[in-house]
């Protein structure tokens, strides 16, 4: 069967290639690199590249399901677009879509708290709350004054983001090849672990260092040339975090033990302290601040154009598809999923919140490797990237990999998330029923 119905976009195509490998990029690497070696170094010691790399492979199976289905349906509103074409079921369609939402709104609400932590502290005393609500609200009226203009500072955010990092690797470069620093601290395991046990749970956390390219799927409406420009951007992407992350990964390694890195809240500073180089504690702060405010920029672009996306497939109200006319921007939904955000910064614990944002994801990474098995059967008249068949099996078996390693209490507030998702796609069928009166 060939089909191609489409109807053209309504939104703006001003993302070049360009853009779209830096906005990935951007929310790929996010803030979580800064504080991901610590952590990771207590399930791995020093062997920190080798959890990285396996979270890579993960996150590249799903990718490549991904670089088929936008390619081949261009459309904003990603895995529920997906969804809904796969399994021919609403409910299905608008729970991974809900999954979506629920996790990049989450998502956001944390990185504002993060934002108006410790790291602007350095610089300002205030609530953090209150700053919290001020950050959203900045960010909403950069998402809102257009997509050119948003992916322009990341374009700036991301290349500083990135700056950071590449000053870690070289600092530690200069250190080791000074005769300082000890390289053979990268293959050692922490005593008493076994190998592919601790490479596994290092895994699990590492992965969370890879979520956001599923983001780009959502701004695919606004993308030129999206056959050619897509796949390239996301698999390159995904592979340049990949080198960065490793390569810092192994400077830690070098630089500190593993006690060390462990102890540190701040790891990536203290690997650079160790080095003997003096840099301000200011500017890594700074640093960091940029780093939490591209991934908050980046994360509230995806929530509001997937919005835009179900109200426009009618899983959501249609006042949410409303768009400003000389902008071209999903006003309505920028305006919804901002102050669910803000409401959000006021509950909670934000580890466990963290862990049910990848717990959703994994069920919108599981939904989509299946909907591209479904959809083989479906032919456009475009042509679009195939990923080999494989993939989306290996793809899914690594979502149901990961999910088993979720604590019972993830899948308890995620469960409770779900239903309340279940609630509203409920009323708002409800409402479309009776418009239809």
């Amino acid at each position: 069967m060939t089909t191609d119905s489409t109807p053209p976009p309504r939104l703006r195509r001003a993302i070049t290639g360009t853009l779209l490998f830096a906005f990935i990029l951007g929310d790929v690497l996010g803030a979580g690199i800064y504080a991901l070696m610590g952590v990771l170094s207590a399930k791995v010691g020093g062997m920190l590249w080798a959890p990285l790399i396996v979270a890579l492979a993960l996150a590249l199976l799903t990718a490549g399901s991904y670089a088929e289905l936008v390619t081949k349906y261009p459309r904003a509103g990603g895995a529920a677009v997906f969804a809904e074409r796969a399994f021919k079921n609403r409910p299905i369609s608008f729970l991974v879509g809900y999954c979506m939402l629920a996790a990049g709104v989450t998502s956001a609400a944390g990185l504002a708290i993060a934002f108006a932590g410790d790291y602007l502290g350095t610089f300002i005393d205030i609530p953090v709350t209150l700053a919290a609500v001020i950050f959203l609200a900045i960010v909403a009226a950069l998402n809102m004054r257009g997509i050119k203009e948003s992916l322009g500072a990341n374009l700036v955010m991301t290349t500083i983001e990135v700056s950071g990092l590449v000053v870690v690797i070289v600092v530690v470069a200069i250190f080791v090849g000074g005769g300082d620093g000890d390289l053979s601290r990268a293959l050692e395991l922490p005593g008493g672990s076994g190998f592919v046990g601790s490479i596994l749970a290092g895994a699990i956390i590492a992965y969370y260092s890879f979520v956001g390219f599923e983001t780009s799927a959502n701004v695919i409406e606004e993308v030129k040339n999206p056959t050619r420009t897509y796949p390239r951007a996301l698999f390159g992407a995904l592979i340049t975090a990949g080198v960065v992350y490793v390569l810092v990964g192994i400077a830690s390694a070098a630089a500190l033990p593993s006690a060390d890195l462990q102890e540190s809240s701040g790891p990536l500073l203290a690997v650079v302290k160790a080095t003997g180089v003096s840099v301000p504690a200011w500017l890594f702060s700074l640093i960091a601040l940029i780093a939490v405010a591209n991934g908050a920029l980046l994360t509230m672009i995806m929530t509001s154009r997937l919005t835009y996306g179900m109200s426009e497939q009618d899983l959501l109200p249609r006042v949410l598809s409303r768009v400003l006319p000389g902008r071209k921007t999903p006003w309505a939904a920028i305006v919804a999923t901002t102050i669910v955000a803000m409401l959000l910064t006021l509950i909670g614990d934000l580890a466990t919140l963290a862990e049910t944002v990848v717990l959703l994801l994994l069920f919108v990474f599981l939904s989509t490797n299946v909907s591209v098995l479904v959809l083989r059967r479906e032919k456009v008249e475009h042509e679009h990237f195939r990923v080999w068949t494989v993939i989306p099996y290996l793809g899914a078996a690594s979502c149901i990999v990961l999910m088993t390693q979720q604590r019972p209490i993830v899948w308890l507030f995620g469960a409770g998330l779900l239903a309340v998702g279940g609630i509203l796609f409920g009323l708002a069928q409800w409402g479309r029923r009776r418009e239809k009166r």
